[in-house]
């Protein structure tokens, strides 16, 4: 068991709903309820006449307080159009632009009070036209949403060698195409957001779910305009993340401008319903792939285009994971001479897009391994023989696009999945499944993703007198961090398990570094509390070389003493650092460490088997098959976890979710859990998982990440089973979601 999981399942969890502050106040915030307008007067009057209200804040509100623009990132690298950014105010001030944008912020003794005030304030709108579709944001005529924004086109970028790829497709004996729709998803996490603001003497303070404090202070305090010392951020358990609680949200710097304009600390807590319409969301766009193969099936060329769906407005990571992540494994797993990848980024009137589990890797995976499944199709080969035929097969390899992979053993992945699936049995299955009516199918992906986010990561071990503290700057969101760093400083320094504490969520020890994002919870925190480690360790070198009266370089340390070299003579850390703890200040064992990280590459092959209804369309998953290489595994009953958990949100992509908005009214039509199906118990089936690890030569635990692989592998897994098991039926080509209606109307429309 987690450390953490007895305090979790009694109820003794400490979430931001279940934190208050002296005074605090309840804040309900009023939403646009259309997708495009010009604010032409908000009365708040007589809002401000109702029982309880402290005070209601506005957009002018914020324009007057000074606030900032949003901080967003983008690659530098293979810039096709520069990055433009609109203004992305607190509330609005001038316009609204997506059906659910927060207009004001009322602020009263309870949140029914709150409610009621928001209720009572009159919105005059004039509409403009709007569009919700970044293809057709992107087209002549669309309606322009930013005047700094031409053509509605935030960024685009590319990757690869655009002229060797256009040549080698002009002249292979055979090019195959595809286009797949990737639907918008919710993420929808347990907890919804909230927030309570404070601010006194000059200082904000917020008590916030992150995925990350450092990521969140240095954004509020850009947006605020003041120095980063001039806000706290804490952060306690966080029930789920999946991206979205990575960034700064608008509210969050409302909240804060509240509490200093009223005199006191104000709570949100969002509803379901906010939750859908204003959280950012992930994914949505238009993902395209073409391959050129020689008359053997060797891949001469492919070429990638991306229309990504930015929403509204722009989050601090959405561009960066739309337009840069997918380049970093556009070549996959295969040998291919040349490759070309174009992203465009597009603004439009609906809520924001930001990162979501796997963040721009899924996309990369799904389109490439259908577009393999695609192309043995078309050539008739064998899908298994085309992938063995393509993979790379020595490490290290630098791909046509320049990224260099460390390690990997992609046949022998594959071989694994194949015998742990019983890839061989299949075509059994299928007769016993057509005796009953069913179709039957299977498909695999070959994935590979890059992991690792910000470059950079902080982590601080601090000797107490009865305990050893570790902190770190990345956050819990269900990962177990309370167990595994313990556990990991526990064991580098050979103290007990019980000694050690990990502290997340607060800045008592400032630290550089990245939330919880991009599967590096471990290779990143885990990587820094190692350079920690051996800090220590050449620290407590020095001391105990004083203290067994011997030269530092004969000091060899194991299993937590340190010893002279080929004597009995030695110490153990515990005793040196209870010698040398000083009454007060910082004691001579206390490191500050940073990693300075390399990516990452995970790599796997997941095998799904599914049975389809044709009467119906109902799609069951009966078969799961997971293999991967995640390098050195420090929990596996944690990476196990994250495994499922990945591919139940990888199953909800490919069968179930998707988030739409009406293009006439731009309404959201799917804006609660009654119109938006996430994966249930009945939809995942049992998920076997199987470890295939090859040490990762780049990082000092010898770990790749494992959070995203689930997601990243499973839609382009049910795709293409989904398609194997339609095939007979004539049917070539399947969107995601795979809902009973989609499969029904394409069996029925074929026949």
């Amino acid at each position: 068991m987690r450390r953490e999981d007895h305090r979790l399942l009694t109820g003794q969890g400490r979430f931001t709903a279940d934190l208050d502050a002296p005074g605090a106040a309840r804040g309900v915030f009023l939403r646009a309820d259309r997708p495009h307008a010009r604010i032409v007067s908000i009365d708040v009057r007589d809002a401000l006449a109702m029982p309880g209200v402290a005070g209601i804040l506005t957009g002018e509100d914020v324009r007057r307080a000074g606030q900032r623009g949003f901080w967003v990132n983008a690659s530098r690298d293979g810039v096709l159009s520069p990055l433009a950014v609109p203004f992305r105010p607190a509330l609005a001030m001038d316009r609204v632009m997506f059906v659910g944008e927060a207009v004001a912020l009322v602020v009263a003794g309870t949140a029914a009070q709150a409610q009621d005030a928001a209720e009572r304030i009159v919105a005059d709108y004039e509409d403009l036209p709007h569009v919700t579709d970044a293809a057709d944001a992107l087209s002549p005529g669309a309606p322009q949403l930013y005047e700094n924004v031409p053509g509605n086109l935030v960024f685009a970028q590319e990757h690869g060698d655009a002229a060797a790829t256009d040549a080698a497709l002009r002249t292979a004996p055979r090019v195959v195409r595809i286009a797949l729709r990737n639907n918008r998803l919710v993420p929808s996490p347990l907890e919804p957001r909230a927030a309570i603001a404070s601010y006194d003497a000059g200082v904000y303070r917020i008590a916030v779910g992150t995925q990350g404090m450092p990521t969140m202070r240095k954004e509020l305090a850009e947006i605020l305009g003041v120095a980063q010392e001039s806000v706290r951020v804490e952060t306690g358990d966080v029930g789920g993340g999946f991206g979205a609680k990575t960034p700064a949200y608008p509210e969050y710097v409302a909240l804060l401008l509240a509490a200093r304009a009223f005199g006191r600390p104000v709570k949100w807590i969002a509803s379901r319903s906010e939750a859908f319409l204003a959280d950012h969301h992930g994914r949505d766009g238009l993902l395209e792939g073409e391959v050129g193969l020689d008359e053997a099936g060797r891949f001469l060329a492919m070429r990638f285009r991306f229309t990504s769906n930015m929403g509204a407005h722009l989050t601090s990571q959405g561009v960066y994971i739309s337009a840069h992540n997918p380049g970093r494994s556009i070549s996959g797993v295969y040998r291919t001479p040349a490759i070309h990848g174009a992203i465009r980024c597009a603004v439009t009137n609906t809520a924001v897009v930001g990162p979501y589990r796997g963040a721009g890797r899924p996309e990369m995976a799904t389109v490439i391994e259908r577009l393999v499944d695609a192309a043995a199709d078309a050539i008739g080969m064998d899908r298994i023989a085309l992938r063995r035929r393509n993979f790379i097969e020595s490490m290290p390899w630098t791909t046509a696009t320049g990224v260099t992979y460390d390690s990997g053993d992609f046949p022998g992945v594959l071989d694994d999945a194949l015998r742990h699936a019983d890839w061989g049995g299949f075509e059994t299955r299928r007769a016993e499944a057509a005796s009953r009516g069913r179709l039957r199918g299977v498909g695999l992906s070959c994935f590979l993703e890059a992991t690792g986010g910000p470059p950079i990561e902080g982590a601080a071990i601090r000797f107490e007198r009865d305990a050893v503290v570790i902190h770190c700057g990345t956050q819990s969101n269900g990962q177990g961090h309370e167990t595994v760093f313990p556990d990991l400083v526990a064991e580098l320094l050979g103290l007990p398990r019980e000694r050690v504490r990990l502290v997340q969520g607060n800045d008592i020890v400032p630290l550089s570094g990245g939330p919880s994002v991009a599967s590096r919870s471990l290779i990143a925190a885990g990587g820094a509390f190692k350079v920690g480690c051996d800090l220590v360790i050449a620290r407590g070198r020095a001391l105990a070389a004083d203290a067994l009266e011997a030269a530092p370089e004969d000091i060899e340390f194991a299993d937590g003493t340190f010893r002279v070299a080929g004597t009995d003579r030695a110490i153990a850390l515990v005793e040196l650092a209870a010698r040398h703890a000083p009454d007060d200040g910082p004691h001579p064992l206390d490191a500050d460490a940073e990693l300075s990280m390399k990516t990452t590459f995970p790599n796997g092959c997941h095998v799904a088997e599914v049975e389809i209804d044709p009467e119906t369309g109902v799609l069951e998953v009966v078969r799961y098959t997971a293999v991967d290489d995640f390098g050195v595994v420090r929990h596996p009953v944690i990476v196990a976890g994250q495994v499922h958990g990945g591919v139940a949100q990888g199953l909800g992509q490919a069968l179930a979710e998707d988030c739409r908005y009406d293009p006439a009214s731009g309404q959201l039509l799917s804006g609660s859990l009654m119109d938006y199906t996430l994966p249930r118990a009945d939809l995942v089936p049992p998920v076997a998982v199987h470890e295939h690890a090859t040490r990762c030569a780049v990082h000092p635990l010898g770990a790749k990440g494992c959070g995203e692989a689930g997601a990243t592998a499973a839609p382009a897994a049910l795709l293409n089973a989904a398609c194997d098991a339609v095939r007979s039926r004539g049917i070539g080509h399947l969107d995601m979601p795979l809902t009973p209606y989609a499969l029904w109307r394409a069996l029925h429309g074929a026949a």
